[in-house]
């Protein structure tokens, strides 16, 4: 099964459409959510029109992710409605974005959130405030349902992602070790989410050499174990293990609870959470305005998008930071901020493949696929019977250099991209062309920062976190882990920050 990234993106379109079978069904489908038009205006430094409309309130958000999100839903709460957040697409949400069909809702990027330990209080509260957290007790509905993963391997399904078949003894020996030595960097307190109350020096060196280097070091050569090391770096950071800090790829699995009943998942993933945290914030929220440009004034500082000059106190620059060149003067390039393009496909199924006597489950993948496998959105359903579904599919680019790959992205058509996602499913599911009616791709090409060799303790993401006293920076690019805990962390900080300065108290 294995299939080197030049053998399988080295063949050309026309190649790859001579392989569909005459037969198969028609399948409809497109590029949605593209806006890389957009970001390369600002990339080209091109020309904007001068504003003709001047509005002035007092903060301003860029951005509206869920940092951006976060931070207006602060705000908010706090009993403070004088702002605007202004979003370059035309639907809010950012990675945690949703789409919806006939059949059900279904995620575009982020599809889960783990049970928050006790250090993410931010991520309780507002689970609180959703309903999710009562009275102490997590609402089991929007726990995943079992079965919740499974691997494709050697021919036969296993439950779980983490290999148990065709172990030697050696490699459970070596399994068993890892998690040892996982479980010691738990207990010393260093390893938390959100990265900010736990990150320590004591274990800074780490983060001066790659993951894959640091496995070797400590005498690990199990094929298996470096397969489902470098799985969870393409799952959670967009990259290779030998791409990743060695410190960031023990986070992964030392910052949370061992007992954890999780994740939280829904139909549309983490667009339920943009849904309910949109009914609560959506007044403040003006779409379809690209911000092309962030001046400091003596009086504040300005944010120009579209033909409005908007004249505020504070900015948070919730967007991805990798733009803050682009947009704010004299600000240096950035040299720590490595971003990793994705490619997220939902594809319509209006029948189940034959899956070889397994049960469908909610998160499925192929041993040694080049993609990360798909979710199903009608895992959470409670219908009895369910014939159509919708498969979210997740490709992380992460082999070769971060811009040879998002030109990639864009080089290449829908057809394509079509036949690539096919070709890797039909490995798995023989009759897969027979099933699925409709794929619809998007493109990212800075999709997550990237946690490389040296870049949690970086200074120069030191220096943002505290650049100056009217624009606060918050995404989750502080952290240089893009999950959600650590979004909401920042956008939450960053609108107290703000609210201490307007009015004296968080």
């Amino acid at each position: 099964m294995k299939l080197g990234r030049r053998k399988f993106i080295g063949v050309g379109s026309a190649a790859l459409v001579g392989l569909s079978l005459k037969s198969e069904k028609k399948m409809e489908g497109s590029f949605v959510n593209d806006s890389p038009q957009m970001g390369h205006l600002l990339r080209d430094r091109a020309g904007f029109l001068a504003a003709k409309h001047v509005e002035k309130v007092p903060v301003v958000i860029v951005g509206g992710g869920i940092a951006g999100l976060s931070a207006a839903w602060r705000l908010r709460k706090r009993g403070f409605t004088d702002f605007v957040l202004l979003e370059m697409n035309a639907q809010p949400g950012g990675n945690a974005r949703w789409g919806e069909n006939e059949i059900t809702a279904y995620p575009w990027a982020a599809h889960y959130v783990p049970v928050p330990g006790p250090k993410a209080v931010y991520v309780r509260e507002l689970f609180e405030d959703l309903g999710v957290l009562k009275n102490s007790q997590w609402e089991e509905r929007y726990l995943a349902f079992s079965p919740q993963e499974r691997l494709f391997l050697y021919g036969r399904w296993q439950e779980g992602i983490e290999p148990a078949v065709g172990l030697t003894q050696k490699d459970r020996a070596q399994f068993q070790r890892l998690e040892d030595l996982f479980t010691e960097f738990r207990k010393s307190g260093a390893f938390t989410i959100p990265l900010e109350l736990g990150i320590s020096a004591k274990y800074q060196d780490l983060d001066r050499l790659s993951f894959s280097d640091w496995l070797r070091q400590q005498g690990f050569d199990s094929r298996l174990l470096h397969w489902y090391m470098n799985y969870a770096c393409r799952d959670d950071y967009g990259a290779l293990s030998s791409d990743t800090s060695a410190w960031a790829g023990i986070h992964y699995f030392s910052s949370r609870e061992v007992e954890e009943k999780g994740p939280f998942t829904w139909p549309e993933g983490n667009g339920w959470i943009t849904r309910r945290l949109l009914e609560r914030v959506g007044e403040n929220i003006r779409t379809s305005q690209m911000v092309h440009r962030i001046a400091q004034t003596h009086r504040g500082v300005s944010v120009f998008a579209g033909e409005t000059e908007f004249q505020a106190e504070f900015v948070i620059f919730a967007a991805p930071t990798f733009l803050a060149p682009y947009l704010l003067e004299n600000f240096s390039r950035l040299h720590d901020f490595v971003y990793s393009p994705w490619l997220t496909a939902n594809l319509t199924l209006d029948r189940y493949p034959d899956s070889r006597s397994a049960d469908p489950s909610w998160d499925t993948v192929f041993l040694d696929s080049p993609t990360l496998g798909y979710v199903d959105a009608m895992h959470q359903s409670v219908r009895t019977h369910i014939d159509r579904t919708v498969w979210t599919f997740y490709w992380a680019l992460v082999e070769g250099a971060p811009a040879q790959n998002r030109q990639l992205l864009l080089e290449k058509d829908w057809v394509y991209w079509k036949e690539a996602i096919l070709r890797d499913l039909e490995r798995v599911h023989s009759d897969i062309r027979q099933c699925v009616s409709r794929i619809d791709i998007m493109r990212m090409g800075h999709a997550m920062i990237r946690p490389t060799v040296g870049s949690i303790f970086s200074e120069e993401r030191r220096h943002l976190a505290r650049f100056n006293d009217r624009i606060l920076f918050a995404n989750s690019d502080l952290s240089g882990i893009s999950i959600f805990e650590e979004a909401q962390y920042h956008g939450v900080e960053a609108a107290q920050k703000v609210l201490l300065k307007l009015h004296g108290r968080p």
